[in-house]
């Protein structure tokens, strides 16, 4: 239950900019009667208009003005509030001060990030904090990376529940995916590119499946299936596609892999390994069967990483920022109500079982999707607290802090977590 000695229970920072201002027209709609409800920024004229777009309940909230960088102003802040949800990214400019006050004041924090390289620093610099102050730090609460960290989560439930053994190899497969990705987003992997380029030490931690994990010697030497030898072996590496046998479907990265795989097994680790000590997991984007399939899968391989390798440099950053979208930018109205993802998750258990976990939502992944599942991580964290959220405290990731309950808050807006046992014929 909220915290009464404080005198709100959530604070959105970064209201002002695009998925800002989404999650707060959330907020307003679907938070309780009563709920203590405040908006942070740098501008208080641009928390002021922002306030004004979004109407109706939010007319109430108070503003708060404070910046990035102002730790005794973050700490004043923390210190008043149950939650403090972040919207203001790259999160490793500008979210450590914020995360940092958080972990000081017991205070329960949720973001956006897909940045590896911040929640490691999280990990090794406010963990310990918090888990002394009591707060939560939850990080990845939008498109990266609850529908994957939820979506396992569910299916090892449903195959323990059924007594199948311990998850194996797992694939998450994007079948469909309709909506962009925020500037926001891309400018966190924009500045992420370009440390990994000059910092050798960061390139490590990218390039480890396991970078993310607290007891990193326990872990597996890899991070997904064993490569492959011979010709496609030899293709996997160079442009990572690959065919499904049974189905004959090619596959071929998923842009949000690198980090949403991490996340994962972050929670297998935190919760004891909970999913098996023989997971083994990976996600790619399914390109069909047809005569194309294996072109578009290598085309978009070769795409993301040009993509990738060239904001990392300055003039061919130049080049790319013209066709990408700004932070603060995003689709109209009638652009996000198109919007939907579908996603499978498949894995095959130590007992041999199978199981397909459908999971999606008629919701733009990157925008109002994003503000559904951050405006619902808030509200569980700052009122669930009878259904025992959080789960843990500390750093943490959606599914070790609130499980079974964002589910089924996100269930009630619309999102899909199915599993079913696959039989043989």
């Amino acid at each position: 239950m909220p915290d009464r000695e404080r005198d709100l229970d959530i604070v959105l920072f970064g209201a002002t900019g695009f998925v800002g201002v989404l999650t707060a027209a959330h907020l307003a709609e679907h938070a309780p009667d009563g709920a203590r409800i405040a908006l942070a920024g740098r501008s208080r004229a641009k928390l002021e208009t922002a306030r004004a777009e979004i109407g109706g309940r939010a007319l109430d909230w108070p503003l708060v003005e404070v910046d990035a960088t102002d730790s005794a102003g973050l700490r004043g802040l923390a210190a008043r509030t149950t939650v403090l949800a972040s919207t203001v990214g790259p999160y490793a400019a500008y979210g450590k001060e914020v995360v940092r006050a958080c972990a000081e004041e017991g205070t329960h924090y949720a973001d956006l990030t897909g940045e590896v390289l911040f929640v490691r620093w999280s990990l090794d610099e406010v963990d310990t904090r918090a888990r002394e102050t009591g707060a939560a730090i939850v990080h990845a609460c939008g498109f990266d990376s609850i529908p994957s960290d939820l979506g396992v989560l569910v299916t090892a439930q449903r195959a323990s529940a059924d007594d199948a053994g311990e998850l194996g190899e797992t694939t998450l497969l994007v079948r469909s995916m309709k909506g962009g990705f925020s500037g926001g987003t891309i400018d966190s992997a924009r500045q992420q590119a370009i440390t990994t380029r000059t910092d050798a030490a960061a390139r490590r931690t990218i390039s480890d499946p396991y970078a993310l994990s607290p007891r990193r010697s326990e872990e597996p030497s890899g991070g997904g299936r064993p490569p492959a030898g011979g010709v496609l072996g030899t293709l996997r590496r160079l442009v990572p596609i690959d065919r499904d046998p049974e189905t004959g479907r090619w596959t071929g990265p998923f842009v949000m892999a690198s980090f949403n795989t991490r996340i994962v097994r972050l929670s297998n680790t935190l919760s004891g390994w909970s999913y098996g000590r023989s997971f083994r997991y990976r996600e790619a984007t399914d390109f069909g069967s047809g005569p194309l399939s294996p072109l578009l899968a290598g085309g978009m391989a070769v795409g993301l990483g040009g993509v990738v390798t060239g904001l990392a440099y300055s003039p061919t950053r130049a080049v790319i920022d013209r066709f990408l979208p700004k932070p603060g930018e995003g689709p109209g109205p009638e652009e996000r109500a198109a919007g939907r993802f579908r996603m499978e998750i498949r894995t095959t258990t130590t007992e041999g079982r199978r199981y397909r976990t459908k999971v999606g939502a008629d919701y733009d992944p990157g925008y109002g999707g994003t503000a559904v599942m951050l405006g619902q991580t808030a509200l569980a964290l700052a009122f669930d607290g009878d259904d025992g959220v959080p789960g843990r405290t500390g750093v943490c990731t959606p599914a070790t802090a609130l499980g079974e309950v964002l589910v089924e808050r996100l269930r009630e807006h619309g999102f899909t977590f199915d599993v079913a046992e696959v039989t043989a014929d």
